[in-house]
């Protein structure tokens, strides 16, 4: 069951759906209320993402009763005879597989006709990933936090959890199976349900701590993590175990209905889903599937209470009938739709006609798609519009396979690293300084080399990541210097590398590089990032300071401004507070003033998706007022630091009114907030002429 349907029966008939669910004692009746439980978990998770931009707990309960389902069918099978490892996979994917391959065609369509070009690469990779249920894994390793909606997300973000689905059920047919034939190889039998017990029961501890540890450390990662997801699924599966045991008075079974469903649909308001699942903030709407579980285990509807009779009526049961499918549809309709408005938020009118569409959708894709292919014993449906089903489907996805395949081959090449440009026809930043003629020359980096025009230590592999705890330190310019400039922070103090390596070259002094991913230099004991706890940074930028307080360079170079929620860019308190601690050791600090970052009514954007969709270097660029307040908001708390030096050059980067994204025919950004390497180079002068008065290197 799940966000999927799963088998629950060896066989199927007019009488007994095959999406049905069975009661827990796994004999007679179906737990029609929990088919109804899964309409309501996707109503909240439909609504949740559409109109409040958060997580619901619609997943969690979800993958319990995935784990729950598909653990009784197997103990069934197994009680009766074989696994069959090879005819379960088989018929798991055939229910799973269709509609996805549907919705993945239905999004490469959308993507080629509505995105740019430029978003193609990535669409594609996750279409693979989706396809081979390794989507979470893609997300997490390319860093990319679960987000509330916007046209700037991936429209198959959701399908993660589709792959930590798929995993589990891997997982549990493989223990299963092993088990069961160990069990009957050695004569015990009846103890395989024991056993099975007690091997779910601790991994699931273990997956429940690593998952409460994940918040604390690493969510970003955790998030997507198969491990710390894997208790839910594992509480399921005990669940499918224990419940047959368990005989429970009316009363508990009424308190367990009332407090369980309570406990799912107010959720969403309670918990702050993506910054604290799978920890044990998870516990709310898992402990709640179980409770409605239990609470009608083992009884007809007519005698479960209340609640679950309210479950087993037709429109939550039908509701939950194409669950997967809509909850394979919402996602990317809800996407694409404030993608061509360019809003962050659908509105009341938007948002009912996703729903309506997404349902439409749903149900012609359950009840042509998945009915036909999952059952072979239907008998609306003759032998012959089934094949012609099949086919089709397997065309689609052969087609979709291989022109995803093709694309990825063909243009993963592309992004390369842009040399050196002539000065004289790639002026860069010196069209706005020295007010130099800019020649007719193509824009360089072009589109498709941009996003390996990058900083030198993201290229060198000398950043840590965001799940990388230690201090990883490179050195760049002349490495035999006796002089020193220490490059310390995130990758907003990363992209002056390349300027500041033309510079120590030239000057000779060496560049220290000491930089994390989403880290700025912190003192705070609970650094935030993207509104998420990140202690990872805090425990870096600890060791970090140490260590420079120890090696005591010349000069530690770091970001002294960021942008502001509200518009604009400020110093925060945090950044004045690393100041102090820099300054208590005796170091002196370069402060430089961040640059503008590309949004848009707060939505984030590319400048080469952008370009790409036909913009010019103005239209993709931002009002100057918008994108930088009008004097350095680190200036003014810099004089009572008499160790700490401001930099800004922003007027390299910004003309008087707009900051364009194209200058002196170079590109300013590879993303959609920093610097490509050609223009960093190209402000070298400009950095340069800063630095001579506070340095007096040269």
């Amino acid at each position: 069951m799940s966000i999927s349907s799963t088998d629950q029966s060896s066989s199927t008939t007019p009488e007994r759906p095959a999406d049905a669910a069975p009661t827990a004692h796994g004999t007679g009746g179906y737990r029609l209320d929990l088919d109804g439980l899964r309409g309501v978990a996707i109503a909240l998770v439909v609504v949740f993402h559409i109109w409040f931009g958060r997580v619901s707990g619609g997943v969690d309960v979800f993958l319990v009763l995935s784990g729950f389902f598909f653990t009784g069918m197997l103990l069934r099978r197994g009680d009766t005879g074989g696994i069959g490892v090879v005819t379960t996979l088989r018929r798991t994917l055939r229910r799973l597989l269709p509609a996805m391959v549907v919705v993945l065609a239905a999004v490469v369509i959308a993507t080629v006709v509505l995105l740019p070009h430029t978003r193609w690469s990535d669409l594609g990779a996750q279409t693979l990933a989706s396809l081979g249920y390794y989507q979470n894994w893609y997300l997490a390793m390319s860093w990319s936090d679960y987000l509330a909606a916007d046209p700037s997300v991936s429209p198959l973000q959701h399908l993660w959890s589709m792959s930590v689905q798929g995993q589990c059920y891997l997982a549990l047919l493989l223990a299963i199976a092993l088990v069961t034939w160990s069990c009957r190889r050695i004569g015990h039998e009846g103890r395989m349900r024991t056993v099975l017990a007690v091997i779910f029961a601790a991994a699931g501890i273990a997956s429940f701590w690593y998952a409460a540890e994940g918040v604390v450390t690493q969510q970003g990662w955790n998030y997507y993590d198969t491990f710390a997801r894997a208790w839910e699924p594992l509480t399921g599966a005990l669940l499918a175990i224990t419940a047959p045991l368990l005989r429970l008075p009316r009363v508990v079974r009424e308190i367990f209905a009332w407090t369980g469903i309570a406990a799912i649909v107010a959720c969403g308001w309670l918990v702050n889903g993506s910054a604290q699942f799978p920890g044990p903030a998870a516990l709310l709407p898992v402990t709640a599937t179980v409770a409605l579980v239990l609470a009608g285990a083992g009884l007809n509807t007519a005698t479960q209470p209340w609640v679950n009779r309210m479950l087993a009526t037709a429109p939550a049961v039908r509701l939950g009938a194409f669950a997967y499918a809509l909850y394979l549809w919402h996602w990317p309709i809800l996407i694409f739709y404030l993608g061509e408005r360019h809003e962050r938020e659908a509105g009341p009118l938007g948002g009912l006609a996703i729903i309506v569409v997404s349902l439409v959708l749903a149900y012609l894709t359950q009840r042509f798609v998945e009915e036909p292919l999952r059952v072979r014993a239907q008998p609306t449906i003759g032998a012959r519009p089934r094949l012609l089903i099949g086919a089709a489907v397997s065309t689609i996805g052969v087609l979709l396979l291989a022109s995803t395949i093709t694309w990825q081959w063909t243009n993963g090449a592309k992004a390369q690293a842009v040399g050196h440009l002539d000065p004289a026809k790639y002026p860069g930043a010196l069209a706005l300084t020295e007010r130099v003629l800019v020649p007719r020359a193509p824009m360089r980096p072009t589109i498709q080399e941009a996003p390996a025009d990058i900083a030198y230590p993201t290229r060198d592999g000398c950043i840590a990541d965001f799940d990388t705890r230690s201090v990883i330190t490179c050195s760049y310019g002349d490495p035999n210097a006796q002089r020193t400039i220490a490059v310390a922070g995130n990758s907003h103090a990363e992209h002056w590398i390349p300027a500041l390596q033309v510079l120590a070259e030239r000057y000779h002094f060496r560049l220290t590089v000491y930089l994390k991913m989403g880290c700025p230099l912190t003192v705070a004991e609970e650094p935030m990032y993207k509104g998420q706890r990140n202690p990872d940074c805090r425990d870096w930028s600890h060791e970090v300071i140490e260590r420079l307080g120890e090696q005591r360079p010349d000069w530690v170079f770091t970001t002294g401004t960021r942008p502001a929620d509200s518009g604009g860019d400020e110093t925060p308190q945090d950044y004045l507070d690393v100041w102090s601690a820099l300054n208590k050791r005796g170091l002196h600090v370069l402060a430089m003033r961040d640059t503008p970052w590309l949004r848009r009514d707060g939505i984030r954007y590319r400048a080469i998706d952008c370009l790409a969709s036909g913009g010019n270097r103005v239209d993709c660029g931002m009002k100057r007022p918008d994108a930088i307040s009008p004097v350095n908001p680190a200036a003014a708390p810099a004089e009572k630091y008499p160790e700490v030096f401001t930099l800004d050059l922003n007027d390299a980067i910004c003309e008087p009114e707009v900051c364009a994204v194209v200058e002196g025919n170079v590109l300013v950004y590879h993303d959609e907030h920093h610097l490509t390497a050609s223009y960093a180079r190209s402000l070298a002068p400009e950095l340069e002429r800063q630095l001579q008065p506070i340095l007096g290197w040269w």
